[in-house]
């Protein structure tokens, strides 16, 4: 098998890069940035690195030539000061291009990575792949533009292409995980609201054991599958399971949502208006009051995917990588 994954050297394209090395699969990895995919070339000789922008047509088409399977993970994501022309030539006008190439270049399957994000706010948990979408930050928007695109593709031409949304991914490499880490151990993290607000993840191993399950679906092409851990966890869970591995003392500080969202904007149109990546934005309240919680029986049912890892387990081993890349470093 010969496979081509797209955002490859994120945090989960890389870490879906080395899953399907350890397959034993040929993998060409695309992506603009290259760090993390230099340490897994030094271990696995054979990994093809291609730098390139996804809206690069001449070296996408030359880069499928010959591969069977199709990961496109590449998105516009975090950046709030990128304008919405971009975040829609990348996330819906490439996204469409490539499903196109795929089919047209011979490729056998195309795995596009959504977003449990296209649903917008989640009024009653848990939400399905078929509870209505209605996102209003522009990644949001635009990722459910190119998942739509994607999907109509599939339906039109009855080409073989899966759409999984994943639900908040963490484990080693995640550099929002380490973030987080590093505010509650350091006693600066602080709820904004009740902290009830619920927050669906999967660890990175599951996540990348439910892309491979989506590479060998055999049903109607344009499927949907929201991949995430069995349950929802509330924040306060969420932040006291890190506390606890962390060996901390869980937060108790908690500001009100109306004065912290004056704030972030505030912060958000000043940065901006600099032409600077604000630390804190409205979208950072939404992992306070956003409900995040989904059904995965779809997955369970016609993928056969089960979840292994728990919450406290997943943070133990991502506290761990951490504490090692520390210790490496000290070294």
């Amino acid at each position: 098998m010969n496979v081509l994954v797209t955002g490859a050297n994120g945090f989960i394209g890389a870490h879906l890069v080395e899953d399907q090395l350890a397959r034993g699969r040929a993998v060409c990895a695309v992506d603009l940035a290259d760090t993390k995919l230099r340490s897994l070339a030094a271990r696995y000789p054979g990994l093809e690195i291609v730098k390139a922008d996804i809206r690069d047509r001449q070296a996408l088409s030359k880069a499928m030539e010959g591969r069977d399977l199709v990961f496109h993970l590449a998105s516009a994501h975090l950046d709030v000061a990128l304008p919405e022309s971009d975040y829609l030539a990348i996330n819906r006008d490439a996204a469409r291009w490539l499903v196109e190439a795929a089919h047209r270049t011979g490729v056998k399957r195309f795995i596009h990575c959504s977003s449990v994000g296209v649903h917008g706010e989640i009024h009653h948990p848990p939400a399905n792949e078929d509870s209505l979408c209605h996102p209003d930050l522009v990644y949001e928007r635009t990722k459910l533009e190119g998942e739509r695109a994607v999907r109509a593709y599939a339906e039109q031409t009855g080409y073989p292409v899966v759409i999984v949304r994943p639900v908040w991914v963490y484990g080693p490499g995640c550099p929002r995980t380490e973030k987080l880490f590093r505010t509650v151990q350091k006693g600066r993290f602080f709820y904004v609201g009740s902290g009830e607000a619920l927050r669906h993840c999967i660890y990175i191993s599951d996540m990348v054991e439910g892309f491979h399950l989506a590479s060998e679906y055999q049903g109607p092409p344009g499927q949907v599958f929201i991949l995430g851990d069995h349950r929802a966890v509330t924040i306060k869970e969420l932040i006291e399971t890190m506390a606890k591995v962390a060996g901390v003392r869980a937060p108790r500080l908690t500001i009100p949502l109306g004065p912290m969202r004056l704030l972030c904007r505030i912060i958000e149109r000043l940065f901006l208006s600099m032409g600077k990546e604000p630390p804190i934005s409205e979208r950072s309240l939404k992992f306070f009051t956003n409900n995040t919680s989904f059904d995965i029986a779809r997955a369970k049912r016609l993928l056969g995917f089960d979840p292994r890892i728990t919450l406290e387990e997943g943070m133990r081993r991502t506290y761990a990588a951490i504490r090692a890349d520390k210790d490496k470093g000290a070294h």
